[in-house]
């Protein structure tokens, strides 16, 4: 029987690389903060504002990566229009 372990971020990504390849997918450092930080920001953005368009574009640039990684396996999005974002991707 093999020993159980936690997993540490350096498991993940040594601190000597910037990208890993998870799921056949490029992810990069910052990768999750990065999302974190545009889900925080479009909630305080309505739709009319001009930055709203950005936010919502890079989200979905992000998906993929954020998708290979796991998170929306043991996450959900609480946020309508973040679950919409997740979808079309």
């Amino acid at each position: 029987m093999s020993e159980v372990r936690a997993v540490r971020p350096l498991d993940v990504l040594p601190d000597d690389l910037d990208v890993g390849i998870m799921n056949g997918v490029s992810v990069r450092k910052g990768t999750i903060g990065a999302f974190v930080a545009n889900v925080k920001l479009l909630e305080g953005l309505d739709p009319s504002d001009p930055g709203y368009q950005e936010v919502v574009d890079q989200l979905r640039e992000l998906v993929p990566a954020v998708r290979a990684v796991g998170v929306f396996d043991v996450l959900a999005p609480r946020s309508p229009v973040l679950a919409e974002i997740i979808a079309e991707r």
